[in-house]
């Protein structure tokens, strides 16, 4: 963990502006956060939600699990650690964060409309044989 001498005031003052601005993750990070945010696998919290100078989020990343982790790749620092992001990245991951729920919840609409046993059971009759045809061997 960093330490920062308190007796310095200036040194305290420019620690505390920092974490009021946040920092970008690098591109790779940035992904990796982006793909669990589409997924609803993250937590952002303002870091100093009563001061309206400060614009900066506290991120963290929850490891994927399950089906998930067979596919998703995500590097040990950025689950393991709970980081503050600058505000243009925060409101990106935010925005990524709300697309992907409302894609996932019309993948469920659809679903919920979706009827199984007429197109399982009554084919059309263009992909059936005629009767008494034999099919062709091409």
């Amino acid at each position: 963990m960093k330490s920062i001498k308190v007796t310095d005031v200036g040194s305290l003052k420019n620690e505390l502006n920092k974490y009021k601005k946040g920092k970008k993750l690098d591109i790779r990070y940035f992904n990796q956060a982006a793909r669990m945010a589409w997924l609803g696998k993250i937590s952002m919290s303002p870091v100093d939600a009563e001061d309206p100078g400060c614009q900066a989020w506290l991120l963290h990343v929850q490891a994927p699990e399950g089906f998930v982790a067979h596919f998703v790749d995500t590097d040990e620092d950025l689950i393991n650690e709970i980081h503050i992001l600058d505000a243009e990245q925060g409101e990106y991951l935010a925005e990524i964060m709300r697309e992907g729920m409302a894609a996932r919840a019309q993948d469920l609409q659809d679903l919920n409309r979706r009827d199984f046993y007429f197109g399982k059971f009554f084919k059309t009759d263009a992909s059936k044989p005629a009767e008494g045809s034999e099919p062709s061997a091409s």
